[in-house]
């Protein structure tokens, strides 16, 4: 599908960059809410509040590092110089250079679901043993906060790295020494000050939490199929509920993942206008789901042997 045509075809949306940038902020609103209960209930040792509160705010994380995705294709915000400052600071927060996620995410897109897909190593490579890939499963869907960095670095830090451009790899290592810098000065504050609890409950529970949210949501979009093309080797959520739609809405409609697939270019804010392009073809295409709920027993069936593309079938 065509990016512009397919943008065109929205007449009602005037300024796409604009919706999406106030949904972002409105998300990022909604965390910081989240997180002042989350301090006075710490502060009060109201544990009773703060466990779930630990879980909204993980969602609303959750959210944020989707508006990474975003920014990764320059639809966060108008100005471009505010899209790579998010995308930074964002990257800082989650230990994954902006820069380096931006490269992978491209490779992605480019070659979805084949060898080449490094987002989805090693589930894409026939020849990686399955206890391997099983290994790897556990891991990003345990400990995916920590797996994600892990993930992306080794591309750029193997022997055949993925990003051989200078310039870009520069930058890499720029944002990597600011992480670096930020969070030795950030320890450093909280042992000073001694407030490693509100720590552990504000940023370091909800984050962990967050990453798994997000390893979840990518497997349950990809993991299992072994199909060629995009709604073949995609599983989409299109929910019918207001309940469905609003959780989408705070996720920037992350859920419609196959029409995000087809029109990389489209603005998360248009996504659902186009759901037809989900509707299956042939008899490998998988239909959209209502809801994460229904699409979970699908990626379950297939996690004793994780894979992705039709290299498979080979």
């Amino acid at each position: 599908m065509n990016i512009a045509t397919t943008a065109a075809a929205v007449p009602h949306v005037r300024d796409e960059h604009e919706v999406s940038s106030v949904a972002f902020q409105t998300l990022v609103f909604s965390m910081v809410l989240s997180e002042v209960a989350l301090c006075v209930a710490v502060s009060f040792g109201w544990i009773w509040l703060a466990l779930p509160l630990v879980v909204v705010s993980a969602h609303f994380m959750h959210g944020i590092l989707i508006g990474f995705h975003e920014a990764s294709h320059g639809l966060l915000r108008k100005s471009r110089r505010l899209n790579e400052f998010d995308g930074v600071l964002i990257g800082v927060f989650s230990f994954l250079p902006f820069s380096l996620y931006r490269a992978v995410h491209q490779m992605h897109h480019i070659h979805l679901a084949k060898e080449r897909d490094t987002e989805l190593w090693p589930f894409v490579l026939p020849k990686v043993p399955r206890w391997t890939r099983c290994g790897a499963a556990l891991l990003e869907l345990t400990l995916g906060f920590f797996y994600s960095p892990f993930l992306f670095l080794r591309t750029f830090l193997g022997r055949t790295p993925i990003v051989r451009s200078r310039k870009v790899r520069r930058r890499i290592w720029t944002e990597l020494f600011i992480t670096a810098v930020f969070w030795t000065l950030l320890i450093a504050a909280i042992a000073y000050f001694g407030v490693w609890k509100y720590f552990l409950w504000m940023y370091l529970a909800p984050a962990i939490i967050a990453g798994n949210l997000q390893s979840w949501r990518k497997y349950i979009e990809h993991v299992g199929l072994t199909g060629n093309t995009v709604n073949s080797s995609t599983r989409s959520i299109v929910p019918k509920s207001w309940f469905g739609r609003v959780f989408a809405h705070t996720l920037l409609h992350e859920p419609y993942h196959g029409v995000h697939h087809q029109n990389a270019g489209l603005p998360h804010r248009a996504l659902p206008q186009f759901t037809a392009v989900l509707a299956p073809k042939t008899p490998d295409d998988v239909a959209p789901f209502i809801s994460y709920r229904q699409a979970l027993p699908d990626l379950i069936r297939s996690l004793a042997n994780p894979r992705v593309g039709a290299q498979w079938r080979n």
